[in-house]
């Protein structure tokens, strides 16, 4: 029993016919929203992985975000590289990631840890909406995305000219097209023009539900300010008031009457009264009753009011 290679601590080199790459992009994009999923045949030789065919994983368990091989998926792969390629062996795996860009993720990387752990195999990924693709590989005991990849053409030198075809002239009919191969055109129109329809009807939705939402937030905080307004800022009562042009005194605007200003009290009457009244009782005593002996008290000398003759 031969002992397991150990991962090298260098990036393999990646050779890939270019029929494989066409096969992978074509399974992909028949399927736009949900991942599909399938196995790399090839060899393995000195550090470089060629890959010469794939077989599609039919009944895999899809969804638009994941990608899983079942035992169906296993028994049908199987059986196409038993009776195809007999001599190969499987080089690594492939699925597709729809508009989610090209990297593993934790259930791919799963995948690839469990199910492709040979140093020789890689995962290939394509995204079937920007049309990018890459080829991760183990490198030591990480997988890392490869650089060295190369889509080498099989058909590769063969004369350009001598071959007998010629294109089909204006007028001429060209070679008749097999049934089948119309039914299946004929097919994936059909599935194309469902999907774009579904994928405008989700925009359509999708922009209403927007447009609902920012009428509701705007009418929201239209009412929050105006309910800050009038219970925090002071508000300003404008009341009529109607004046004589004349005298600019006020009038009762429902009588048409001048309404007579309240008096306001004197400060300095009180004061002016108080002051006279003591000034009176002053003079009155120094005035009225000037001398006490001579008005009220008898006279010490015992002589009457009167002078007496001489």
């Amino acid at each position: 029993m031969k002992p397991k290679a150990k991962p090298s601590a260098t990036q393999p080199t990646l050779v890939v016919d270019s029929e494989v790459v066409r096969q992978i992009r074509q399974h992909a994009r028949s399927s736009g929203k949900t991942e599909i999923c399938g196995v790399l045949i090839g060899q393995d030789r000195d550090h470089r992985i060629e890959v010469a065919a794939c077989i599609e994983g039919q009944n895999a368990d899809e969804a638009g975000a994941h990608v899983t091989f079942t035992q169906d998926t296993w028994e049908h792969i199987y059986a196409v590289k038993d009776k195809k390629y007999p001599d190969e062996r499987i080089v690594g795996w492939y699925h597709s990631h729809p508009g989610f860009g090209i990297f593993l993720s934790d259930h791919d990387t799963f995948i690839h840890r469990n199910f492709f752990s040979s140093p020789g195999q890689v995962a290939w990924v394509f995204d079937p909406q920007s049309d990018e693709e890459g080829c991760f590989g183990w490198v030591g005991d990480r997988i890392e995305r490869l650089t060295r990849i190369a889509v080498v053409d099989r058909r590769g030198g063969e004369p350009a000219e001598g071959s007998g075809r010629s294109e089909p002239v204006s007028g001429e009919a060209a070679d008749p097209v097999p049934e089948r191969v119309i039914a299946r055109r004929e097919g994936a129109r059909i599935k194309i023009g469902r999907l774009e329809a579904d994928e405008s009807a989700d925009r359509d939705d999708s922009a209403l539900e927007r447009l609902v939402i920012q009428v509701f937030f705007y009418l929201a905080v239209l009412a929050v300010g105006f309910s800050l307004a009038y219970f925090v800022f002071p508000r300003m009562v404008l009341v009529p008031v109607m004046l004589d042009p004349r005298t600019g005194q006020l009038v009762d605007p429902r009588t048409g009457e001048v309404v007579a200003e309240p008096r306001r009290p004197d400060p300095g009457g009180a004061k002016g009264t108080a002051s006279g009244s003591a000034a009176g009782s002053t003079s009155g005593n120094s005035g009225g009753g000037a001398s006490g002996p001579e008005a009220g008290q008898p006279d010490p000398s015992g002589k009457k009011g009167d002078h007496a003759k001489p």
